[in-house]
């Protein structure tokens, strides 16, 4: 496993446990808005030992309760089953963050039992996915969103709300699409250092507001996050 980024203690990544992060590096996707760009490079970052990673949970068993492994992309990651399961061997939660390209890979996981939560990045409509991700639609996430709303673990779909980059249409076509979701969220986008690119804008509240309502109106629970 490639381990780029490492946060060791987050009481916000995985709500209900306190965790700490685990960032693998490169992505599959190019979004302009992903506030992880030199994860997703993945050029000249420094790399986190099995040795000092393992070390740490042992240490902290008791005290910490989850692990969250996110990106990048993990699923690119050829050894993450293995990687997951000597933390499942130690106790605790796993939650996965994934951008739903590798929906095979996430089956096996499930199936293992090796994730306790999937938080699958919804980043558009299919025909926004281009705009949204800098990269044509991978018909791989339609399975992933299949796989999930089957509902053989605890999940959400998530959006992070860009100005410019999703519009009310996407959101109507994203309700219809994600009928039967157990979990929706809308993220406010930020303009951090490490942003792909700079100078894009949130989506205002109100206008994220209003589409928590389209979610509900096709009877998904939506909420917004990091919105004040």
């Amino acid at each position: 496993m490639k381990i780029v980024g490492f946060e060791k203690l987050s009481l916000v990544d995985f709500d209900g446990y306190t965790a700490c992060t685990l960032f693998t590096g490169g992505c599959n996707f190019r979004c302009p808005f992903c506030h992880n760009g030199p994860l997703v490079i993945g050029v000249g970052l420094e790399e986190y030992s099995e040795e000092e990673i393992f070390s740490y949970l042992k240490k902290r068993k008791g005290i910490l309760e989850g692990v969250v492994v996110t990106g990048g992309e993990p699923t690119l990651q050829k050894d993450l089953d293995v990687y997951l399961k000597k933390i499942k061997d130690l106790g605790y939660a796993v939650k996965l963050d994934s951008n739903g390209t590798a929906p095979e890979t996430l089956r096996s996981l499930i199936e293992r039992k090796l994730v306790d939560y999937i938080a699958m990045d919804v980043k558009s409509s299919p025909s926004g996915y281009p705009l949204a991700t800098g990269v044509p639609f991978n018909e791989n996430v339609l399975k992933s969103v299949d796989l999930l709303l089957e509902g053989m673990v605890d999940y959400e779909f998530r959006t992070t709300l860009v100005k410019g980059l999703i519009t009310d249409l996407d959101v109507e076509y994203m309700a219809k699409w994600l009928k039967g979701a157990k979990k929706f969220v809308f993220q406010s986008f930020v303009d951090r250092e490490g942003c792909l690119e700079h100078g894009l804008e949130k989506v205002d509240k109100a206008t994220a507001l209003r589409y928590v309502e389209i979610m509900e109106k096709e009877g998904i629970p939506a909420r917004l996050r990091n919105y004040d």
